[in-house]
């Protein structure tokens, strides 16, 4: 299982967002090169990268701040926040990124999330992101009725690289992630899942491992890595135990 730092983006500083609200920002670095530097140093391996700024606008408003941090550390990166077309999926993938998350796109524009799967295989990764058990769209701003089983069942036969799942009420709040939701999320839709929210320490880490049988392929730390309340060498290094 792979540990993925995560760096959420907004007015091009390092922020964690409590339960996806923007009224609820800390800002830990303003340079995300920077951070991203770190985390390698430390081990990592990938990073999750969100424009919290794009995903609210609806189009890319970190993209220079991506590539920076694309180059400075030639990390496998993936990114999420604003993205809509495939001019866009296109643009970050010849700029370093390697894969392109796409969330409230699923929901809105399922024809344009099936293309991008055709056309970039393997580097789209879908982003279901759940309030109350409904899919939450629009940088977690507006809520659905959809549940994640029935987003993730629609585009089973497209072959996304992989799922993110975070429960939002959780997410920024180290209260553990939602084990049962990611884990039913994984079985049913027989796709690969990487979980997030609510990471907070070596345990969620641990409860996690075993669940790699049933496609549990990583996850998301975010706030804890910020905190301190998790570090990024021993997090890695327990995900690296085998059940």
């Amino acid at each position: 299982m792979i540990v993925i730092p995560a760096i959420d983006l907004r007015e091009g500083r390092c922020v964690r967002l409590s339960q996806g609200d923007f009224s609820r920002v800390s800002i830990y670095e303003g340079d995300p090169a920077f951070v991203a530097s770190v985390w390698k140093e430390k081990g990592a391996e990938r990073l999750h990268v969100v424009d919290l700024d794009g995903s609210r606008e609806g189009s890319p408003r970190q993209r220079s701040v991506i590539s920076a941090i694309a180059s400075a550390t030639a990390l496998p990166v993936e990114v999420g926040g604003g993205i809509r077309n495939m001019e866009t999926i296109e643009g970050y993938l010849q700029g370093g990124v390697r894969w392109a998350i796409l969330g409230t796109a699923a929901f809105q524009d399922p024809a344009f999330v099936k293309e991008a799967c055709r056309a970039f295989p393997g580097q789209i990764i879908l982003g279901i992101d759940a309030s109350g058990g409904k899919v939450a769209v629009h940088g977690w701003t507006k809520r659905t009725e959809r549940t994640p089983i029935e987003l993730a069942l629609s585009f089973a036969e497209d072959n996304p690289a992989a799922i993110i799942f975070t429960d939002i009420a959780r997410d920024g709040m180290e209260t553990g992630i939602n084990r049962d939701a990611t884990v039913a999320l994984a079985r049913k839709s027989g796709l690969p899942v990487i979980a997030s929210g609510g990471v907070a320490g070596l345990d969620d880490i641990e409860q996690l491992l075993p669940l790699e049988k049933d496609g549990i392929i990583g996850v998301v730390v975010g706030k804890a890595l910020y905190t301190g309340s998790l570090a990024l060498d021993e997090a890695i290094k327990v995900a690296t135990k085998r059940f």
